[in-house]
């Protein structure tokens, strides 16, 4: 679905020097449809508002209407920002305005270009009084007395801008903007939830999602589990997990899973593992790489205990989360 061109209204906290740190929107339309209206902004629509952001003077004036609206605080500027196309991320509008998008569960993981997001961003403190530059931190200390900075990224914490409907996070500090959660995702205290990630339906995560990585409905991550990402360590496969899979704790996964599957606990399957093919008689047949069974369905991995290879045999079990774990009202 082609939701461009877009607009966003929000605001964004600048440094000493007038650098924005950060663009928290509070509308996001296009054409057909509004995605974000935090404040139910009255607004003139978008042909409208695209009209204005091409006349300057009609453009001050227009902000000049929404500061009541958006009021704006020490360090701040209203922004009003059009993303034409899906084209690389040129600025920290357009980076906030994808990530937004991926939050919103608007667009799913790997359907948005963002490419040159890393140079758009930059880093930041993220404290208890909002995002500072980390030059300028012992200033604003004292300025404002106790400031707690809850980290130091290029990221901010996602719930601190967005909270999806009908999640469950145990600890928000681990999963960063952007990241894309499904209504019915649990995310527990050892889960983790990467930017351009997530999850297409109600799962139980206390793994790690990696960027790129998404994890079907009814799936489930167990404790201190891994996905590789593609981030870095030249992986340009796109790791995922399908429907109604299992990663037992502390496994490692590096091939995209299909539906029904299950990996051991214990076991990290990478795409070079030597695995050897078990038929349903419990014979084997030949050993392959594990690359060769991506995507494939109804697989259990595990190892032997007795001579420590990697073995693939038919899954004949059902993963089934517990329904009231995930009803999360």
């Amino acid at each position: 679905m082609n939701i461009f061109p877009l607009i966003g209204l929000g605001v964004s906290t600048q440094n000493s020097s007038g650098n924005s740190l950060d663009v928290r929107y509070h509308l996001i339309l296009n054409k057909n449809e509004e995605f974000l209206n935090t404040s139910d902004i009255e607004h003139p629509g978008y042909d409208a508002i695209d009209g204005l952001l091409n006349e300057t003077q009609n453009s001050e004036e227009l902000k000049e209407i929404l500061k009541p609206t958006l009021p704006l605080g020490e360090r701040q500027k209203l922004v009003i920002h059009k993303i034409e196309d899906d084209g690389a991320v040129s600025n920290i509008c357009d980076a906030y305005l994808k990530l937004y998008l991926l939050s919103l569960t608007v667009s799913e993981p790997n359907s948005l270009n963002l490419d040159g997001i890393f140079n758009a961003l930059p880093n930041v403190a993220w404290t208890n009084h909002g995002p500072v530059d980390p030059k300028e931190i012992d200033k604003f200390r004292s300025e404002h007395g106790e400031v707690a900075v809850k980290s130091v990224d290029k990221f901010p914490c996602m719930t601190d801008y967005i909270i999806p409907s009908g999640v469950r996070i145990a600890d928000s500090s681990r999963v960063r903007l952007g990241a894309h959660l499904s209504e019915g995702t649990t995310i527990m205290h050892e889960g983790f939830v990467n930017f351009n990630a997530g999850t297409l339906g109600a799962a139980m995560i206390e793994g790690r999602i990696s960027a790129g990585v998404v994890i079907g409905k009814n799936s489930d991550l167990g404790g201190g589990c891994s996905t590789m990402g593609t981030l870095s360590g030249g992986n340009e496969v796109k790791i995922s997990v399908g429907e109604d899979c299992l990663l037992g704790a502390n496994s490692g996964l590096g091939i995209p899973l299909g539906d029904r599957c299950i990996v051991e606990a214990g076991l990290y399957l990478t795409a070079g593992s030597k695995v050897e093919i078990i038929d349903s008689n419990g014979e084997s047949v030949e050993t392959v790489k594990a690359s060769s069974l991506s995507g494939k369905d109804d697989l259990l991995f595990i190892r032997n205990s007795l001579q420590g290879t990697i073995q693939c045999k038919p899954n004949k079990k059902s993963v089934v989360l517990n329904e009231s774990l995930h009803k999360n009202d």
